[in-house]
């Protein structure tokens, strides 16, 4: 994937700190949290999936390419839930060398913080100098349902524009079960840090045990 060899790239991304885990696991409320509060520099890999979609060759984005031909119904509603996770292109790892080369060319004047679910352990655990340089969490369906109702339920954002947004809302959690699933085998067969994350979980200790993990505090 990368022309550096492996060592050169974990020396050079030391400052890197890594939040991956679970869709609606609270990643971005604690990443905002943690780089605030200790003055590191925030890299949210959501907010470039448009840039990177635009960056990568038909040719090293096939998944990508099959699901922007589809219709809403046809991403959402006709499939199982285990085809929705296994061809989804940012699940299967598309465009996460575009990641690495944003990283490499940020200043390295201050840590920086890398967040998304886009950040796969098996990707991200070649780049670590130190496991204790990321987090994984790992929400329960229960505190994945209560986020959906947080945001407006079967109606939330795109769930609305699809022909059956129940069915469809019935689909993406199931998807996204399976997608914590298989980071949290990942997680442990990698030797990484994953922290569950459930419905009565207090966001300040969240934050806590991210920033000792990371080193931060004590």
């Amino acid at each position: 994937m990368y022309d550096e060899p492996a060592d050169g790239l974990r020396r050079r991304l030391r400052h890197v700190h890594w939040i991956g885990g679970g869709s609606g696991a609270g990643k971005s409320t604690v990443a905002r949290r943690l780089a605030d509060r200790h003055g590191m520099r925030l890299y949210d890999t959501d907010a470039v999936m448009p840039d990177h979609a635009r960056r990568l060759p038909a040719d090293r984005a096939p998944y990508l390419g099959r699901f922007a031909a589809m219709d809403m119904d046809e991403r959402w509603v006709s499939r199982s839930p285990r085809e929705m996770l296994d061809t989804f292109h940012w699940y299967r790892g598309e465009g996460f060398e575009l990641i690495v080369e944003d990283l490499l060319v940020l200043p390295a004047d201050r840590p920086v913080l890398a967040e998304g679910f886009r950040l796969l352990p098996d990707l991200v655990r070649p780049l670590l100098a130190d496991v204790d340089q990321a987090v994984w969490l790992l929400p329960t369906p229960s505190f994945r349902r209560a986020v959906f109702d947080g945001r407006g339920g079967p109606d939330w954002a795109f769930l609305a524009r699809t022909g059956d947004p129940r069915r469809a809302l019935r689909n993406v959690l199931e998807r996204d079960a399976l997608f914590t699933d298989r980071l949290a085998g990942q997680v442990r067969r990698l030797g990484l840090h994953g922290i569950e994350v459930t419905a009565g979980d207090a966001e300040d200790d969240l934050v806590r045990r991210i920033a000792v993990t990371f080193g931060l505090e004590r």
